[in-house]
């Protein structure tokens, strides 16, 4: 499978450096004064700084839980979804959906974690045991 590229505006860079750097350990590429690009466990993540940029919020029902609309993340083996559930708890990260097991016994049966970043951007990280599931219904 081939690398993502995504390219996000953000109202402040140095929030973005600060997390997705520091707190999730993404390693920094190439940047300038007005964006910086992150390797996101393998994709190219890039933040365009545009002060003004409002971050709009929309929650929709998904297995009982009030998921927040439009997010993105990535599906990560099961242990290192639970070591990042561990190094987000300890850097004091506040869930919108807290880490738990989404579709328990049913196809598709996935862990999850939705939060926000500090610049309002909704993140879900997910892990299947199984990755033959990953589409299943």
């Amino acid at each position: 499978m081939r690398p993502f590229h995504l390219a996000i505006p953000v109202p402040d860079l140095h929030k973005a450096r600060q997390f997705y750097g520091l707190v999730l350990g993404c390693a920094e590429g190439r940047s300038a004064a007005t964006w910086v690009d992150f390797d996101f466990f393998g994709h190219q993540l890039v933040f365009h700084c545009n002060p003004q940029q409002k971050i709009s919020r929309f929650i929709n029902p998904v297995d009982a839980q009030a998921v927040p609309v439009p997010h993105f993340g990535v599906i990560l083996a099961w242990q290192p979804w639970e070591e990042l559930a561990e190094k987000l708890r300890a850097h004091g990260t506040i869930f919108v959906i807290e880490p738990y097991i989404r579709f328990q016994g049913k196809p598709g049966e996935q862990a999850t974690m939705f939060f926000y970043d500090p610049n309002g951007l909704a993140l879900e990280f997910k892990a299947f045991k199984d990755d033959a599931l990953i589409f299943a219904s």
